[in-house]
């Protein structure tokens, strides 16, 4: 599952438009699908992009390898859980969720998502700002998406608490940086310059 949001200015990239503009950050969140769409393209799994406002028909995903829906909930836990609650009852034994904020991501670390899940009740991917840029599960817990503080640097160490509490067993995949902010652009320009 892919979580995206429209291309529409204002309302991509809220924190990096405060210093770049929302056109500026308009741009960064293009390169960031597209690079998303470049290594989810041919990962052999079923693909869901599910959209922030309304489905796009025409865009960079391709409907013959993406399908397409909206996102449903007021939070972003609620919308996780809706689109997890959703997949699996499709039948699907392993699910994964990631973000569209990440240069850093890679095929190989999606593939090895699904892989920890072998092993694993949850995988997730760590990001250095405290969040983290991808859930797996191969059952839902609901739960894990409760009581977390979203948008903060907390939502890794309240999620991990909640998995602790319920004695989930938890993989962990490499620490990556999403593009938040200004200082996060900077650090990642020659990447999103490719």
């Amino acid at each position: 599952m892919i979580f995206a949001k429209n291309l529409i200015p204002g309302q991509v990239k809220t924190r990096l438009a405060a210093s770049i503009g929302h056109d500026g950050a308009l741009a960064v969140y293009q390169k960031l699908l597209q690079h998303t769409e470049m290594v989810t393209r041919n990962i052999d799994v079923d693909k869901t992009v599910f959209y922030s406002s309304f489905i796009e028909e025409q865009d960079l995903w391709d409907n013959e390898i993406y399908k397409k829906q909206l996102q449903s909930g007021t939070d972003l836990g609620e919308r996780m859980q809706d689109a997890f609650l959703e997949t699996f009852a499709k039948g699907h034994g392993k699910v994964v969720i990631i973000g569209t904020d990440c240069l850093e991501m890679e095929r190989v670390i999606i593939m090895d998502a699904f892989a920890q899940l072998n092993e694993h009740d949850i995988v997730i991917g760590p990001a250095k700002d405290g969040g983290y840029y991808l859930l797996g599960m191969k059952k839902m817990v609901p739960s894990i998406f409760y009581n977390i503080s979203w948008g903060t640097d907390k939502v890794l160490e309240e999620t991990l608490h909640a998995c602790y509490q319920l004695k989930i067993s938890v993989g962990l995949l490499p620490i990556l940086s999403d593009i938040d902010t200004v200082k996060d652009l900077e650090s990642q320009r020659e990447q999103l310059l490719r």
